[in-house]
């Protein structure tokens, strides 16, 4: 049996030579490494900004790489059990790569896992080389990265495929509700990955919405088109939401004490991220607006697409940033009173003032852009989320 979708989601099910009722074990255990690696990366940023790096050996770091282990070891026991053992089940959805056998996010994962694994020795170098606190961005940093999203680009493949062989309504059911789980937790990488750029001190220039619209639509378009929930923006967005907010709530409850020099705020505790960005406002709109356009060609899609993301985050997010500059938002919710050790008493962030603000046609100028890059990267993200309504394997 197989179950048949349509754009709204689960239709009915048909014959088919392949069973596969229940989510298995490894897909569980890969779920868990994207779920320990987004916890991780979050707790080492608040880490780095509360402590210092102080030793190699955190918790938060243990918390990244666990995700890297448990992706190796269980999609690496999937290829060489799919390889050798040959089930018929396993082998039926699987594709072949250098004469190993296994489904293909097994593979992408496994890739990752081993990436982000190769990442740490060459990561406690470069701190030793050149600084034990330094910018997110960095070589070692950068492969750390590329690794999480392969685990998770491979977790979202295999979750996707499992779907798609699904043998029933509930089960298919449960595995797309996993697979937009997977699918926010994926937002909240790529936000925090650019969280430099999408500082709520930044948020009155056209930049971090120009950074934004590089990967937010794409992902939204993939999810929208994979997934068949027609609401699949507006929980990835509550998903990421909820997330952060839940970090901006948690981690001041614990105790931290800086390490390293100089500091130039008193800290007590772990400082939490900024304020989730307001991703729910163009989420739900292109909910509503793919649902009534699903017949529309890609690119006439595309085309009201990088508008309707842009222009309404713009909207909400301009007057809650000044929101987020007053004593106000200096509360547990909102968190703008929690500042790292290191920044020093006249930054923006310190002083909560906007840094260089636009204005006039330059800032339409910077908008237009960030438009222009939503637009291809809805189209990119459509196409893909097509194709990949297709994986079985």
């Amino acid at each position: 049996m197989a179950t048949t979708w349509n754009s709204s989601g689960i239709v009915a099910v048909e014959a088919a030579p392949q069973r596969e009722s229940s989510i298995p074990w490894y897909l569980w255990c890969v779920v868990l490494a994207v779920t320990s690696v987004t916890i991780g990366g979050h707790w080492d940023v608040s880490w780095h900004r509360s402590i210092g790096r102080d030793t190699f050996w955190t918790p938060a770091h243990m918390a990244i790489y666990a995700c890297g282990v448990l992706a190796a070891i269980s999609c690496g026991y999937l290829v060489f059990h799919t390889t050798f053992r040959k089930p018929a089940n396993l082998v039926a959805s699987s594709v072949s790569v250098f004469g190993f056998r296994a489904p293909l996010g097994a593979f992408i994962a496994s890739w990752g896992g081993i990436a982000m694994l190769t990442s740490a020795p060459f990561d406690n170098w470069w701190h030793a080389a050149y600084g034990l606190d330094v910018k997110i961005v960095s070589p070692p940093h950068t492969l750390l990265m590329l690794g999480v999203f392969a685990v998770k680009i491979g977790t979202l493949i295999l979750t996707l495929g499992a779907m798609n062989r699904a043998v029933d309504a509930t089960a298919a059911r449960r595995l797309q509700w996993l697979l937009l789980y997977v699918g926010g937790l994926m937002l909240v990488f790529e936000l925090f990955f650019c969280m430099e750029y999408t500082w709520d001190v930044y948020l009155h220039t056209a930049q971090p919405y120009q950074v934004m619209a590089v990967g937010t639509p794409l992902l939204f378009a993939v999810l929208w088109q994979a997934s068949r929930n027609r609401w699949a923006c507006t929980v990835a967005a509550l998903i990421y939401t909820l997330f952060v907010e839940s970090l901006v709530l948690i981690l001041p409850l614990f105790p931290a004490e800086p390490k390293l020099g100089p500091v130039f705020e008193t800290v007590t505790h772990f400082i939490p991220p900024k304020f989730p960005i307001l991703l729910l406002v163009p989420a739900i709109l292109l909910d509503l607006l793919w649902t009534a356009t699903k017949k529309w060609k890609p690119w006439q899609i595309a085309l009201i697409s990088g508008p309707a993301f842009v222009l309404p985050l713009v909207a909400a997010e301009w007057p809650f940033a000044s929101f987020l500059m007053t004593k106000t938002a200096a509360n547990r919710f909102f968190g703008t009173m929690y500042v790292g050790y290191g920044e020093s008493p006249r930054s923006f962030d310190v002083l909560r003032h906007f840094a260089d603000p636009e204005h006039g046609a330059v800032l339409l100028s910077g908008l237009a852009w960030a438009a222009l890059i939503a637009f291809f990267s809805t189209w990119i993200g459509i196409k893909l989320g097509r194709w990949m309504r297709g994986i079985q394997r």
